[in-house]
């Protein structure tokens, strides 16, 4: 399907264009006076000032309160295939370095940050899997299938077009395969680790390749240390703990699904199972356990689930991050380490921060930042996009 040669103008209220003049790439509802026809979800609109000059080409949401997403801030570029082409081609360049024979996979397209809105594309080894999330990526999906198998050389496309977000922009989840079958077990190779994935039923497209960098810390950190790994899902990062040689590693997670997985990434790496311990269980109830029963280890990993998708959420979700947080930092053997992370959006850093803060202060423990996480290269936060900055993480060393 190709989007209409006519390209309608969407003009912006007076005072309301500040924004886009400061390349932010979303257009609200409510800065839009009037809008040429009715243009179809997805197609490709003209985004003018209040005065009628040119401001940006975007795509039209109809459905969603984010009624454009900009395709480019230059008004005389064309929005067609070889658009798309030397888009995708310049995020995959970008990351080429990211891929050897120690790293498999990487983000190749992150959204916004990518100047391609809605389209999310990750590599493991030769699967693509594709997450496209807004009108305009909806419209354009063969054209942008067809660009990352060419600049990637990649055989097989599946698509993760399932996320909550689809539903605010009038599209039904989707996902399945597009190109190809996928391989039986998809392998990933991240700093010489191997890891399954599970791309078809997994959490986001199978494995949250924006903790890489955090992964390899994690290892370099555990050696010859009890290790707490808490919402470990596949358990990536008890493997890299056991491949920097934990004494023992205790893993929970509440999907069974998951930590069978889990199980077979320690085989795979041939590292010792008898380190290994896997509950099935409710993280906060397994915490408060643990506490009770007196257990402490050196280094805790707290890598949870989304707690508030936009800011309207962060009160509850800072009850729960305070919550894990203060058990953590309870169940830590003086001198030992906490590695926590949130991927919240409607949490920032400096909230997390405080968040934290609470949680040593009700605690009694004497701890202090010693380093900072965030998303690896291949999720970038554009200085025009800080909406794109959604992972953060601190490591805390609590006194002896």
């Amino acid at each position: 399907m190709r989007p209409d040669t006519a390209v309608p103008r969407v003009r912006l209220r007076p005072g309301r264009d500040k924004s886009l003049k400061q390349l932010h790439p979303w257009v609200f509802s409510g800065a839009i006076a009037d809008v040429e026809g009715e243009p179809p979800p997805g197609s490709t609109v003209s985004i003018v000032g209040p005065d009628g000059s040119p401001l940006a080409s975007a795509a039209w949401s109809p459905s969603s309160n984010i009624r454009a997403r900009v395709w480019s801030f230059d008004p005389g570029v064309r929005i067609d295939d070889a658009f798309f082409a030397q888009r995708i081609g310049a995020a995959a360049r970008q990351r080429s370095g990211m891929l050897d024979a120690a790293h498999t996979g990487c983000r190749l397209v992150h959204g916004e940050s990518d100047a391609l809105p809605g389209v999310v594309a990750d590599r493991y080894g030769d699967v693509l899997v594709v997450s496209l999330l807004s009108a305009g990526a909806e419209l354009w999906r063969d054209t942008l299938v067809a660009e990352l198998m060419t600049a990637t050389g990649c055989g097989v496309v599946y698509e993760r077009s399932d996320a909550d977000v689809r539903a605010l922009e009038g599209l039904p989840p989707r996902s399945g395969p597009l190109v190809g079958s996928l391989p039986k077990p998809v392998l990933l190779v991240e700093d010489g680790l191997s890891y399954h994935v599970d791309i078809a039923l997994g959490q986001k497209t199978g494995f949250y390749l924006d903790q890489r960098d955090n992964r390899r810390r994690v290892r370099e950190l555990a050696h010859a240390r009890d290790v707490l790994n808490c919402f470990c899902y596949t358990g990536a990062f008890s493997v890299a703990a056991l491949a920097g040689n934990a004494n023992a590693v205790l893993s929970i997670d509440s999907s069974a699904e998951a930590l069978a997985l889990a199980r077979e990434n320690v085989a795979a790496n041939a590292l010792d199972a008898f380190r290994t311990e896997w509950r099935d269980a409710d993280v906060f109830a397994e915490l408060r356990k643990l506490r009770d029963s007196a257990a402490s280890f050196d280094l805790v990993v707290l890598d949870p689930p989304k707690f508030a998708p936009t800011a309207h959420h962060a009160e509850k979700a800072a009850r729960a991050y305070k919550d894990i947080n203060l058990l953590a930092l309870k169940l830590l053997r003086p001198g030992g380490l906490l590695a926590t992370f949130s991927c919240s959006g409607g949490v920032s850093a400096d909230l997390f921060q405080k968040i934290v803060a609470g949680a040593a202060r009700d605690a009694r423990a004497d701890a202090a930042i010693i380093e900072r996480f965030t998303a690896s290269s291949d999720h970038p936060v554009a200085l025009n996009f800080p909406e794109s900055d959604y992972l953060k993480g601190l490591l805390l060393r609590k006194s002896a």
